[in-house]
């Protein structure tokens, strides 16, 4: 779990998925928002041990901490986010646009 001392006093509410908010502390308990409330760097290091070593909750609880922070951006909002540099050409990026316009509905 992610803090076995913890997790006994207060079990971490299930993470409904979709995210209801990109607000962590209206997803789950407010000690689990705040333990994730790190830089990116330590939150994407956290991703990694808890796949490596398999604690669902971690991995799960540190997922949606990403997910919070795309969930109502925009491709350029994203890419400034996680600083992802854009190498797509105008003509390569409106075919990705076009092959995946359905998930811009959602």
């Amino acid at each position: 779990k992610v803090s076995l001392k913890h997790d006994a006093a207060e079990p971490m509410s299930e993470i409904d998925k979709p995210l209801k908010s990109s607000n962590m502390s209206e997803v789950v308990q407010a000690w689990y928002a705040e333990f994730v409330d790190v830089d990116q760097e330590l939150l994407f290091e956290l991703i990694l041990a808890a796949n490596y070593m398999d604690v669902k909750s971690l991995l799960d609880l540190t997922c949606a901490t990403v997910a919070s922070m795309i969930k109502g951006k925009t491709p350029e909002e994203i890419r400034k986010t996680f600083n992802i540099v854009n190498d797509f050409t105008p003509e390569e990026e409106a075919q990705v646009r076009e092959e995946n316009k359905w998930c811009e509905e959602a």
